[in-house]
């Protein structure tokens, strides 16, 4: 093997995180097939991508050549790996420089969660959101005074736990804003790896497997012997169960009520109709009547367009009341027909993800992955 292609090495899923949070060029050649390509792919502001399937350069890269810009970085992409390092490798032998390819491939980027600070909490402590970029699922982690909550937990429970012992802190609770569709939830393992209590809105707990507390309005969730509590704000609209949570009198935590460019659809229990009152209702009356200036922080984001300064995903209440389209229909006809009809597909096996979320089946690390494959599909409206 010659010095150019020992050029050729892995780039790891934070390393691309990192890429896109601080708006970096780059150009990805994604060899999948196309299906899986149109359907969920990498974006950011400068990544200019291109498919090009596999086994259409087995036997040579010459098709691509004149399509990589000359002094780019390139990533080349795939499922698991295997097959971007075999094209890498022929790029390199073709003289393009530069050249990388995707650590674990779609399926590490589909799991790696970034750890962004949010801000120091008033009376002491911090407020950490957890990206899982390629998926667009968020997740908090509320620290104060050696102790810490994480709120919407991810199935990579190791990534929370590990970043815990970093902090120097023990976690002691994990809440779900709502029982989850599009993904399968961490919060009750987390609670059983930590001995944490793990809390769930009661109205979405019906048909649960397991025992939990009351995630209620007017029940508040002291964190550490600090001042510092949670105070859950009752939501419904995604789902009947859905609470928001206001901490430390500044983050509105909405859950999949309200995102950044968005708003929560109503349909993934099969009560669209039963529930796009409650949704209006929470939206235009409910979080009208609370402090414009809170900020507000979603457990998804529909687009890279939503990442904000290193990363981090939020907007002042006030500012989504005047720019989110989802908060802009006066007409109550028009917001019905908005959020039950021209929906965007479902999510992948949402079926099966909220059967898991209720303890009724305990699918393996191996259909959980493939479960969750796919962007989320939480909103009503997705920003382009």
């Amino acid at each position: 093997m010659n010095q150019q292609q020992t050029a050729l090495h892995p780039m790891t899923p934070h390393e691309l995180t990192q890429i896109l949070f601080q708006k970096q060029p780059l150009f990805i050649l994604d060899v999948r097939n196309e299906s899986d390509f149109r359907d969920w792919k990498i974006e950011g502001h400068h990544v200019d991508i291109i498919n090009v399937p596999y086994f259409e350069l087995m036997d040579g890269v010459e098709r691509v050549l004149d399509k990589i810009p000359a002094g780019q970085k390139v990533l080349v992409v795939c499922a698991k790996e295997g097959s971007s390092i075999f094209v890498a490798e022929k790029l390199l032998e073709a003289g393009i420089p530069n050249v990388h390819y995707l650590q674990g491939g779609m399926r590490a980027w589909s799991e790696h969660l970034e750890p962004v600070k949010v801000g120091d909490l008033r009376g002491g402590g911090e407020l950490y959101q957890f990206v899982r970029i390629g998926k667009g699922c968020l997740s908090y982690m509320v620290v104060s005074d050696g102790k810490a909550a994480v709120i919407d937990t991810l199935r990579m429970t190791d990534v929370y736990t590990e970043f815990a012992g970093k902090l120097g802190v023990s976690i002691v609770h994990t809440l779900d804003t709502h029982l989850h569709a599009d993904h399968i939830s961490g919060g009750r393992m987390l609670a059983e790896q930590t001995g944490a209590t793990y809390w769930l809105p009661e109205k979405d707990a019906e048909e649960v497997q397991f025992p939990y507390e009351k995630l209620e309005e007017g029940r508040d969730i002291r964190i550490g012997s600090s001042t510092l509590s949670i105070h859950p704000i009752y939501s419904p609209g995604h789902t009947i169960g859905s609470t928001s949570i206001i901490l430390d009198d500044t983050y509105l935590l909405t859950g999949d009520i309200l995102f950044v460019a968005s708003i929560g659809r109503p349909d993934l229990a099969g009560k669209a109709e039963d529930w796009v009152g409650d949704l209006r209702n929470t939206l235009y009356n409910r979080f009208k009547g609370l402090p414009m200036n809170l900020i507000v922080l979603p457990a998804h984001f529909g687009s890279y367009i939503e990442l904000g300064e290193g990363g981090k995903v939020s907007a002042r209440l006030g500012d989504l009341f005047a720019n989110n389209p989802g908060l802009q229909m006066k007409d109550e006809s028009e917001f019905r027909r908005a959020v039950t009809e021209n929906l965007p597909p479902q999510p992948h096996a949402y079926q099966e993800i909220r059967q898991t979320n209720m303890g009724k089946i305990t699918p393996d690390a191996e259909q959980q992955h493939e479960m969750e494959i796919g962007p989320n599909r939480c909103a009503v409206h997705e920003q382009a």
